[in-house]
């Protein structure tokens, strides 16, 4: 008996051994040490969204090239270098003066109907070429299917109620027939309360907690077992998952009723000013770009979207269908950033050009 435990602790011990070996020659990184990065200017009229890796060979800026330092070292010359370093791959956003990814207000041109897009980094396209997010995809999916569109992309990252107020505020000024708003399950306001109750790390969409912001860089020092790293990665995405998926749930329910209230008072006030000007509202819902081969985890929270938007008269196209059933990770921008890539942008505007279409008529 000694002997068959001595041996069966050296096969566990020579498996972990094992195990710990690959882990370093694959250059194993817990998720949680992978970060991304960010460079904008001081005006917010361009912004560089960059990652430690090119997985899919999409993003077509690379901050190590001779060309790419002269283009954007103005951008953050005090921590290029380190970026450059860590998150080499890299995406251009450049804004107008109303911090819109899109030209400048002007009157539409005769005979075109102009629809306005308002949502948040969704809506703006973080991490994807501007020709492929779905404001611009949607337009050409109109034209190519008659009449005279132009469609406006009113995204700001990081807005949520009130924000997003604002923003509806400035996409008035493209005189739009009609206006979208692109929901997404993190806009909702929020009681102090409420909000108390996460620190806004991580919200199925971007680690914020990762993001390069000045800050040194995390890393696995020499010594640190990356098999312990890799156990401990595992369960910090089971807990934070379990936290994340009950904060979600509860933005629409009793702990954050005054939050959720607010919300649907902005809504109204969309539809009530886009009606009284002779134009068109449309809520168009985002699922989470998680859990999507399965159950929806967040049927609960649509139904509850659903119910207000039915209750108060205000058309609603839910995006969920164009997704379930897909592999949710095909539809990242990359596997620290899972705000929807160029593919989930595209099915985004297949399935909103019918919804729109029905609107102007």
């Amino acid at each position: 008996m000694p002997a068959t435990l001595a041996l069966a602790a050296a096969a566990t011990a020579l498996t972990l051994v094992a195990a710990e070996l690959a882990l370093r020659a694959a250059g194993y990184v817990p998720h949680r040490l992978r970060a991304t990065a960010r460079m904008v200017d001081a005006r917010w009229r361009m912004l560089l969204d960059c990652y430690p890796s090119n997985p899919r060979g999409y993003f077509d800026v690379d901050l190590r090239t001779p060309a790419a330092r002269e283009r954007y070292f103005h951008l953050a010359p005090h921590r290029y270098d380190q970026v450059a370093e860590r998150d080499p791959f890299a995406v251009e956003v450049q804004y107008n003066s109303l911090r819109f990814r899109d030209v400048e207000p002007s009157p539409p041109p005769h005979g075109v109907r102009r629809v306005a897009i308002v949502g948040d980094s969704f809506t703006e396209g973080q991490g994807v070429k501007e020709p492929d997010t779905y404001p611009r995809v949607l337009e050409k999916l109109l034209n190519d299917g008659g009449g005279a569109w132009e469609v406006r992309n009113c995204g700001r990252r990081g807005a949520d109620f009130p924000q997003l107020n604002e923003a509806f505020e400035d996409c008035l000024k493209y005189s739009p027939d009609v206006v979208v708003y692109a929901m997404v399950l993190n806009d909702a306001d929020r009681s102090p309360e409420f909000q108390a109750r996460q620190s806004y790390v991580n919200d199925w969409i971007l680690d914020r907690g990762m993001m390069l912001e000045g800050k040194p860089a995390p890393e696995l020092r020499a010594l640190d077992s990356r098999l312990r790293a890799l156990v401990a990665d595992r369960i910090e995405t089971w807990r934070t998952g379990r936290a994340t998926a009950r904060w979600y749930h509860d933005m629409y329910a009793a702990p954050n009723r005054l939050g959720w209230e607010r919300t649907q008072g902005y809504v109204r006030e969309m539809n009530r000013r886009m009606l009284a000007a002779g134009g068109r509202f449309l809520v168009a819902s985002w699922p989470l770009m998680v859990h999507l081969e399965g159950d929806d985890p967040f049927a609960d929270v649509s139904e509850t979207i659903g119910r207000f938007c039915l209750g108060a008269g205000i058309p609603r196209h839910d995006l969920r269908s164009a997704f379930r059933g897909r592999d949710a990770e095909s539809l990242w921008v990359h596997p620290v950033d899972m705000h929807p890539n160029e593919v989930a942008n595209r099915l985004a505007a297949e399935s909103l050009a019918p919804a729109i279409r029905a609107r102007a008529r």
